[in-house]
């Protein structure tokens, strides 16, 4: 599908150059003199080279359909990872590397969203944060009240994170799934 090259939002799929690439930032430039542009920061999905492009924002390049699939997380095998598709119960197993760096995030029954480029898998999208439980934790050392100290903790399943000084083993957090950051204490 065609689109006008001032509709190109960040996570969109263009097709340029006989490739697939993932729009990661896009700014448009009006520059004193002439026409604006937009300045496209993209990835390619296959090869994950990063590379920037420029069009005149009156040009038209090739938008791709992603479609999306929420599946369920049911487990690790070698290194491959299995997931339900929740609307006809079928399973599917895929390479880790889609998630490669992630893979402690994964819990079984975790709600996860698969997209597809071409019924080829590109992406795996993770709930925006993630609750997980602290294992242990530094502890805080007496008159270090600065609001931005942090000490390291170590989650139940072995991500190490930076977490504020009230938190102490047992308890439950939210961490973002995208940085792995701390968020917040979680509610329950």
């Amino acid at each position: 599908m065609k689109i006008s090259a001032n509709l190109i939002k960040t996570g969109n799929v263009l097709k340029h150059k006989e490739k697939m690439l993932e729009v990661l930032n896009t700014s448009i430039i009006k520059p004193g003199k002439g026409g604006a542009f937009i300045q496209v920061e993209m990835k390619d999905i296959k090869s994950g080279v990063k590379f920037n492009e420029r069009w005149r924002t009156s040009e038209y390049v090739e938008k791709i359909t992603v479609n999306e699939i929420e599946v369920t997380f049911l487990f690790f095998e070698n290194n491959n990872f299995t997931v339900m598709n929740n609307q006809n119960f079928e399973q599917m197993t895929y390479s880790s590397e889609l998630i490669s760096g992630k893979e402690k995030l994964l819990e079984d029954g975790m709600k996860i969203i698969l997209e597809l480029v071409d019924s080829k898998v590109t992406k795996v999208k993770f709930p925006k944060n993630v609750k997980v439980e602290i294992a242990s934790a530094d502890a805080v050392v007496k008159g270090q009240t600065a609001s931005s100290s942090f000490k390291n903790a170590i989650t139940t399943n072995q991500l190490k994170i930076l977490v504020p000084p009230h938190i102490k083993e047992g308890d439950k957090i939210l961490i973002s799934s995208d940085t792995l950051d701390y968020v917040e204490k979680a509610k329950d």
